[in-house]
């Protein structure tokens, strides 16, 4: 595929995260895809995923433990197979009522039109920190 192309799939699979279009989204993977947002365990959707199924539970998690999620993502660059792309995710965590907010850098792999791999690079901290119980923070 071509630069464009990629970059275009990245677009689609932005549009169908803000329409709630899971299937859409685990439609354009690979079916080894590797998925990683490297965090702490407080984090219910941290670590590295390997496939479909596993990428479903990831965004099953966001969708049950947080709120008002907004993901704006601009500046998508692509070299070759490779897309990244800059931005911002915030959401409210549903069990604390605490938000976060978070500059976001994303960086996909593309092969045969679908992504095959995905990197979440964000402020981990301060995901974490909306996860902890007010009480536990001491807030």
């Amino acid at each position: 595929m071509s630069e464009q192309e990629n970059v275009a799939l990245v677009e689609s699979l932005y549009d169908a995260f803000r329409r709630g279009d899971l299937p859409f989204i685990l439609d354009h993977l690979t079916e080894d895809v590797e998925w990683t947002l490297e965090g702490p365990a407080i984090i219910p959707y941290s670590g590295k995923r390997k496939g479909i199924g596993q990428v479903k539970e990831f965004f099953e998690s966001l969708a049950s433990t947080q709120a008002n999620r907004k993901l704006s993502m601009g500046h998508i660059m692509a070299q070759g197979d490779h897309v990244s792309s800059l931005g911002r995710y915030s959401a409210t965590v549903v069990a604390t009522g605490r938000s976060f907010d978070s500059a976001a850098g994303h960086f996909f792999t593309v092969r045969d039109g679908k992504v095959s791999r995905f990197l979440d690079l964000v402020d981990t901290a301060a995901m974490a920190d909306a996860y902890q119980a007010a009480s536990a923070a001491g807030r």
